[in-house]
């Protein structure tokens, strides 16, 4: 029998939310293991946004200056009608946001914040790091919790966290609600270099543009070196337990309506990799003893409003801030760091659905959500409090 590893806290998952949730621990002064069933600590995938109310959480962190280093600061973010090219409205990102939130909007890719966490948590004597660890089995012993990883390796610990993202085997121990929902819609996704970006491409903001069942992200990374863009629609295919929807001839349809400079933009989308949009619906637990979700493990959301490592981050840090406070008592500090987030988290999952109907509304409601918008002034942050004045 495979002697078991005896570890106070341990961390499933070493993405962006495990790694913050190793550094929120040890912040407090309580070591943390965290386990990755990569063979290295990376990131799938592109473009990434960090709103305020996730770039104060990394100043907790102690890592902000050094993410800075990597990151463009957009001066404002622009949404645009795909299929008549015109400007819909605009948030002003620059000195009178920074001065309203205190914090920066920033884009990077997603790579880096990772590679920044990632060299945060070698640096700390109180963080362990253990990549080709895929945990297959999780059982809950009550006061601690039991991991059997594919390799075959055990540990048994006195407080779990699940960071194992949407498809999390965690979950299924704390709350089995089945697989993931299906939003139907796809997304294609990728950098190119920035000298291959289309022409009139802003490269001082990010723009966002909406079509009926569509839109389109374009905005710099990389220090301003690569161009990422990102194309949405709807499949009119999908079907369920099937994986013929969201085709490369379903995206050359749906964006040949649009206006020419989304054509000729969408024309450089690479197409080897589709990514279809999965969300839950929230829960009112997450807790099992001493076994908790965190990140999209406890909370996937759809991508609409750019929250789903926002969330993940501000979840790290409040229960690293709940560990200090009950002094390591997993038990008590799980179920303290649940209620609040629970809430907050189920407001945002609900909220990216509802500006994923905003955005890719048809007909007549076109021109009311165009009408609508255009009232509004590029500094009026009132709708954005809520959710990027978040202090924790």
């Amino acid at each position: 029998m495979v002697q078991a590893k005896k570890i106070p806290l341990l961390i499933v998952g070493g993405g962006i939310g495990g790694l913050a949730t190793a550094l929120a621990a040890a912040r407090g002064g309580h070591p943390a293991h965290v386990l990755e069933k990569a063979p290295e600590f990376t990131e799938i995938g592109a473009g990434l946004q960090l709103a305020p109310n996730a770039t104060r959480m990394l100043d907790r962190l102690g890592v902000l200056d050094e993410i800075k280093k990597h990151a463009i600061f957009p001066k404002h973010l622009v949404l645009m009608d795909a299929v008549s090219g015109q400007p819909i409205t605009s948030l002003d990102l620059g000195e009178k946001f920074l001065d309203h939130f205190g914090y920066p909007y920033i884009v990077m890719h997603r790579g880096d914040l990772l590679t920044v966490e990632y060299e945060a948590c070698r640096q700390n004597p109180l963080i362990t790091l253990e990549n080709n660890r895929e945990a297959v089995r999780i059982e809950d012993l009550g006061d601690s919790a039991r991991v059997e990883c594919a390799d075959g390796s055990v540990y048994e610990c006195d407080a779990l966290v699940g960071v194992d993202g949407l498809w999390s085997t965690t979950r299924k121990v704390v709350h089995g609600d089945g697989d993931p929902i299906p939003a139907q819609f796809v997304a294609y996704r990728g950098t190119i270099p920035i000298e291959e970006a289309p022409k009139d491409s802003d490269f001082d903001g990010m723009v966002l543009w909406v079509g009926p069942d569509l839109h389109f992200v374009q905005y710099c990374v990389k220090a301003g070196k690569l161009f990422n863009q990102v194309a949405v629609f709807r499949s009119y295919r999908y079907k369920e337990d099937s994986d013929d929807w969201g085709t490369v001839d379903e995206l050359e349809e749906h964006f040949s309506k649009m206006c020419p400079r989304v054509r000729e933009a969408v024309a450089k989308i690479k197409r080897n990799r589709r990514w279809p949009m999965l969300d839950r619906l929230p829960i009112p637990n997450w807790t099992r003893n001493r076994i908790t979700l965190l990140g999209d493990a406890a909370h996937p959301m759809l991508q609409y409003i750019a929250q789903g490592a926002c969330q993940a981050l501000e979840d790290a840090v409040f229960l690293g801030d709940r560990l200090k406070e009950y002094n390591g008592d997993a038990a008590r500090a799980f179920l303290a760091y649940q209620e609040p987030r629970i809430r907050r988290t189920a407001r945002v999952q609900s909220i990216a659905r509802l500006f994923g109907e905003i955005k890719h509304v048809h007909g007549v409601s076109i021109m009311l959500r165009n009408a609508l918008l255009a009232k509004r002034t590029p500094d009026d942050y009132e709708y954005f409090e809520w959710l990027y004045g978040y202090k924790g």
